[in-house]
């Protein structure tokens, strides 16, 4: 199975932690050379720094908003001049819980931009690169939501759902130029982000945090929270040669507990 990513470039958004360190560890792993983006300058230079290395390899970072389109646009045309990128793990925290009929608009205008239209300002910026080498991989890290939607994540369910439309269109769009697009769709998975919606469950509901997460642990088969790295190795992955046919699909690593078969 060809799974060496030697002489590749990859950018891996949201890589000051959680799944988007873990996937840039992986991508490293395999040969890759990874640029990291994030908010926080301080934990990508400690992520980056720790990073495996390979004669050849070379680890980047620069710390930009996502949220923050023009300073993204320009972040992305100095670094792509000097160092063009054939893979894009395109990742970012979600928007806040709460209902979608009581969330503002402004609410949505944020988190439409901070995922959808920082992908399409990221795949434009990395597109001539992929193109001129024959090989591209976009992999969007997004939610089990877009399969079914999740109770008291109405703006997340929400643009969620728009990316993974958007996603498929590109992989129509893309395949003829060896670039392939896909999402992968964690479930419960221990990070920031459950840490967080685990403590507004507690303030809202006043049930403890146990009582809590072993309620949602009952809707998973594998009756575990998964790891951070699990979802990675699916994610370098489909970054690989040997994922060259796999296109336009969306995978969930959750632990069984998306019901529905597509």
């Amino acid at each position: 199975m060809q799974l060496d990513l030697s002489g590749r470039h990859a950018l891996v958004c949201g890589a000051s932690q959680g799944i988007g360190r873990a996937s840039a560890i992986e991508l490293a792993e395999l040969g890759a050379s990874v640029t990291l983006l994030s908010r926080s300058a301080d934990a990508l230079k400690a992520a980056t720094d720790a990073l495996p290395r390979r004669q050849g390899q070379h680890h980047r970072w620069f710390a930009v908003d996502m949220s923050q389109t023009e300073l993204l646009r320009e972040a992305l045309a100095d670094m792509v001049d000097d160092h063009p990128l054939e893979i894009l793990i395109n990742n970012t925290g979600g928007p806040p819980g709460g209902p979608a009929h009581t969330a503002g608009a402004d609410a949505f205008e944020t988190a439409f931009r901070q995922h959808l239209l920082a992908g399409q300002t990221l795949v434009q910026a990395l597109l001539p690169g992929m193109r001129a080498s024959g090989y591209g991989r976009i992999v969007n890290i997004i939610s089990t939501s877009v399969k079914e939607p999740i109770a008291g994540l109405g703006v997340s369910n929400t643009v969620r759902a728009a990316v993974a439309s958007w996603a498929k269109t590109l992989s129509s769009e893309l395949a003829a130029d060896g670039i392939t697009v896909n999402n992968v769709l964690p479930g419960y998975t221990r990070t920031a982000r459950l840490d967080g919606l685990l403590a507004a469950q507690v303030r809202s509901t006043g049930r403890s945090e146990e009582e809590i997460a072993q309620g949602m642990l009952a809707t998973v088969p594998a009756r575990r929270f998964g790891e951070a790295a699990e979802v990675a190795s699916v994610v370098a992955f489909l970054c690989t040669p040997a994922a060259a046919y796999v296109n336009g699909v969306s995978i969930a690593v959750d632990g069984g507990r998306t019901r529905s078969l597509s």
